[in-house]
């Protein structure tokens, strides 16, 4: 379920501004529902993509991290693409049913990826309307970080991303469920849009009048 950071409720106002929980800080991009259905926590956990109309089968992890280090996670994830990456932006402004629509830029090196990332830090972790994925376009390998600030990541061998996510203390909970998985909300910012446009730009990719 997806909202915006409005209400007429007093205390589901305070709900919304509740960023920690335990040892563990959301984004400003997203917030469980009222009812805490999932409360949100650090982990990772293992599962396989089936997409049974092609017959195409492959191994994943899903994590959810603390604000605080989420970033630098997502950084390192991309180091085992290789040198040269595919890039897709994911962005739901102004879509009236949530739907998110995908501009992709291909053949780009992951150090100067890396590096305008790094530059828009803040709309790619703050923003609950933009995500981006990060593929090599030499093998099944794919990192996304998207909407709800989730990191996911596909790919035949995941020994080095699981060595990743150890290194950064992020323990592996199959159980675990993730926000996306119940009564959530996103949010963005008119500034967030103003600066997802920009990275657009930097990355040359899609065309302003699509990106209103």
């Amino acid at each position: 379920m997806r909202g915006a950071f409005v209400t007429s409720s007093r205390s589901v106002d305070s709900h919304f501004y509740t960023e920690r929980y335990g040892d563990f800080l959301l984004t400003a991009a997203v917030r469980p529902g009222p009812d805490l259905s999932v409360v949100p926590r650090e982990g990772y956990r293992a599962a396989v993509y089936r997409d049974r109309r092609h017959g195409f089968v492959i191994p994943l992890l899903t994590a959810s991290v603390s604000r605080e280090r989420l970033f630098d996670v997502f950084l390192a994830l991309l180091e085992p693409l290789g040198d040269i990456v595919d890039v897709i932006l994911e962005t739901s402004h102004h879509s009236p049913d949530g739907k998110h629509r995908d501009l992709r830029r291909r053949g780009i090196d992951r150090p100067i990826l890396a590096s305008y990332c790094c530059e828009f830090e803040d709309v790619l972790v703050n923003d609950g309307c933009c995500g981006i994925a990060v593929m090599s376009p030499s093998q099944p390998m794919e990192i996304q970080f998207d909407e709800h600030k989730i990191l996911t990541v596909y790919a035949r061998e995941l020994q080095p991303f699981r060595c990743i996510f150890r290194s950064f203390g992020i323990p592996r909970d199959d159980a675990m469920k993730l926000i996306s998985e119940g009564e959530h909300f996103h949010a963005s910012d008119p500034r967030h849009y103003a600066e997802f446009k920009k990275l657009c730009q930097r990355l040359g990719i899609g065309r302003l009048s699509r990106v209103r």
